[in-house]
């Protein structure tokens, strides 16, 4: 068996052989994780709707290599206009209640192909 296990979820992929996430040992650390829709393949026109759509891929992503947000040791966040962080801000809430047990989060300018707006990855610790 592989040490490393390639993380991959239906309906959602990269243009390239790139799986959604890497697990080895109990660390996850993913991919860079877009704003694509899964169902429809399609990327929402508002920061807004793509910030759903990040946050609910990331939530996949994790619980499909065995582990849950709460997991989630640290988060990158990519935007266009990072000065916009208030709509991201709310979805991040909600994944992450607790103030005091939120993971780290680092959130930078970057220059994505039209239309994603956003895009997020992160490193997991799972549950022995």
């Amino acid at each position: 068996m592989a040490r490393r296990r390639s993380i991959h979820v239906e309906g959602y992929s990269h243009q390239n052989p790139i799986p959604a996430a890497s697990r080895v040992g109990n660390v996850i650390v993913s991919s860079v994780i877009s704003a694509v829709d899964p169902t429809s393949g399609e990327t929402p026109e508002s920061l807004e709707a793509q910030c759903e759509v990040v946050f609910a891929n990331i939530r996949r992503i994790v619980e499909a290599a065995g582990a849950s947000t709460e997991d989630i040791v640290k988060v990158g966040i990519f935007m266009t206009d990072p000065s916009q962080r208030a709509a991201m801000n709310r979805f991040w809430v909600e994944m992450f209640p607790d103030e005091d047990a939120r993971p780290a989060r680092h959130t930078q300018p970057e220059q994505l192909p039209p239309p994603r707006l956003i895009a997020a990855d992160f490193i997991a610790l799972a549950p022995d």
